[in-house]
């Protein structure tokens, strides 16, 4: 007999059914989805006066305004870069938690090629950021910021008082009805001030910097609140030598709202003892040792404000208005930045959508604690091929 009187068998059969069975059935395999993004872009500026560092010729960085008592032969400058244009990578990968998500992306303003023949230029990373579900970890803008409050500008740097950093950071993120709130711990860096140096990096951070913000929509808007925690650190390397802390806090709000049409209106503000390296691309000193060895936080404030009219379907001007300050101890050393202003004025046609032609007008200027002011005036033109 032949299946029936042979269990052995039939159980074997039934094993090897159902495994079959169930490899048909079974999901395919995750399928990874790769999306690639970027632009390419050609900046055109000049300058009133020269920067005092590369990178501030070729974007607006207001520590790096050359004081007008230091000009000498450093006035009027042209030239032409490519170094904003970008690569990004977006991935999402589905799984029983929901969506995994990835950003890479990269540009090209690496370490500083030359002008003679090659133009070379190192490619530099922005953000290596993974999300799922409400968790994210990896480099990412520090969740200080709000970017949609941010004007559109030509300038790479774009207006000195605001918030702008990209860091490591591990960050919870929840949903309200109308927005959302996150947490997240982020890379600490203190950068101080002390009697014979404007800025000396500790690098022996203990604390991660901790952040909050609660964002959500208000009629024809968007709000943002936002809330730091930071603890500041110098080590006895600094002059004179010094080892001490401090516990400081920063807060700022933030916006966007619809006008007329197309028209909208962007601004910012934040304040506290600790807005250091976060403000105007690390403009302010996060700390001041004083001359007894002992840290000291100034308390400082930054301001925006930009209004954005559509002259049409595809042509728009901004007018972006900002401006900072930092209240340094008495006996700070002369050099430090104490207050920063800029106002820009430009105009963007859109042809297509993937194309922006732009030209703008700047005028920025910084100030150091001794009273020594520097101004740049920057004429700038471009044109931005997305893909």
């Amino acid at each position: 007999m032949i299946g029936g009187n042979r269990p052995g068998a039939s159980k074997a059969l039934f094993i090897a059914v159902a495994v079959a069975l169930g490899v048909l059935a079974a999901p395919a395999q995750a399928q990874t989805t790769v999306t690639t993004y970027g632009y390419v872009k050609l900046d055109a500026i000049f300058n009133s006066v020269k920067s005092n560092a590369l990178v501030g010729d070729h974007a607006l960085i207001p520590s790096t305004i050359r004081l007008d008592s230091a000009k000498a032969n450093e006035e009027d400058n042209f030239l032409m870069h490519a170094r904003q244009s970008r690569l990004g990578f977006r991935t999402s990968t589905p799984t029983n938690m929901g969506p995994l998500t990835t950003l890479l992306e990269f540009d090209l303003f690496g370490t500083d090629g030359n002008e003679s023949s090659s133009n070379s230029h190192n490619v530099r990373l922005r953000h290596a950021y993974a999300s799922l579900g409400a968790l994210s970890a990896g480099q990412f803008w520090t969740n200080f910021m709000f970017l949609p409050s941010y004007a559109e500008t030509v300038d790479f740097g774009g207006h000195v008082g605001q918030i702008f950093v990209r860091q490591a950071q591990i960050r919870y993120t929840g949903k309200l009805d109308k927005g959302e709130w996150a947490v997240s711990i982020e890379n600490p860096e203190s950068v101080v001030a002390t009697p014979t140096a404007a800025a000396f990096r500790a690098n022996d951070d203990r604390v991660p910097d901790v952040v909050g913000r609660v964002s959500f929509g208000v009629g024809k808007g968007q709000l943002s609140l936002v809330g730091m925690a930071r603890n500041i650190r110098v080590d006895s390397a600094a002059a004179p030598a010094a080892d001490d802390d401090k516990w400081g806090g920063a807060v700022g709000v933030t916006g966007v709202f619809s006008t007329w049409g197309k028209d909208d209106f962007k601004f910012g503000v934040h304040a506290g003892d600790v807005l250091g390296r976060y403000a105007g691309v690390n403009f302010f000193a996060d700390g001041v040792v004083n001359a007894a060895g002992k840290l000291e936080l100034p308390d400082q404030w930054i301001a925006r404000a930009a209004y954005r009219h559509w002259w049409s379907s595809t042509v728009r001007s901004s007018l972006v208005l900002s401006a900072g300050e930092s209240d340094n101890p008495v006996g700070t050393i002369g050099t430090l930045n104490r207050a920063m202003a800029s106002a820009h004025l430009n105009l963007f046609w859109s042809p297509v959508p993937q194309v922006n032609l732009g030209a703008e007008v700047i005028r920025a200027v910084r100030e150091v604690e001794s009273g020594e002011k520097g101004h740049l005036t920057r004429v700038q033109l471009s044109g931005q091929y997305s893909f």
